[in-house]
C-alpha cells in the first residue's frame, strides 16, 4: 500500500523560502496525479498545487501562483513543493496526496485523492 511521508516544514520569517518533500514507499507514484494541500487552523483543507502523472500538467491556487512550484521525480518516487516569498497566510499543515488516477484538473474533489501523508507544519511568522 502506497505510503506518503512529508518533510521540510518549519518556522520561517515572511519572505523566506522553504522546500517540502514527499517520499512515497510501498508502491509507486507512477500513474497517479499528485498534489499538495494545506490546512490552516479553523479552515478547510485546500489544494495549493497538483501535477499530472506525466508531469506535463500543473495547477496552482491563485494565492500561490508565481511563488510555489511543484515537481516530481518518478524514478525517486518523490514529490517536491518549492515555496518562495512566504507570508503568514501560507501558515498551515501541508499534506502530500496521490490522486486515484493520473489527473490534475482545476476543479477537484477531495475524495479522489486516495493516499495522504501525515502532514508537515509550516509556520510563517516574524
Amino acid at each position: 500500500q502506497l505510503l506518503l511521508v512529508e518533510s521540510g516544514g518549519g518556522l520561517v520569517q515572511p519572505g523566506a523560502f522553504l522546500r517540502l518533500s514527499c517520499a512515497a514507499s510501498g508502491g509507486t507514484l507512477e500513474g497517479h496525479g499528485v498534489a499538495w494541500f494545506r490546512q490552516a487552523p479553523g479552515k478547510e483543507r485546500e489544494r495549493v498545487s497538483c501535477m499530472s502523472d506525466s508531469g506535463l500538467i500543473t495547477n496552482y491556487a491563485d494565492s500561490v501562483r508565481g511563488r510555489f512550484v511543484i515537481s516530481r521525480d518518478n524514478s525517486e518516487n518523490t514529490v517536491t513543493l518549492q515555496m518562495w516569498s512566504l507570508n503568514p497566510e501560507d501558515t498551515g499543515v501541508y499534506y502530500c496526496a496521490a490522486h486515484r488516477s493520473g489527473w490534475c484538473t482545476v476543479v477537484y474533489e477531495l475524495t479522489n485523492y486516495v493516499r495522504w501523508g501525515q502532514g508537515t507544519q509550516v509556520t510563517v511568522s516574524s
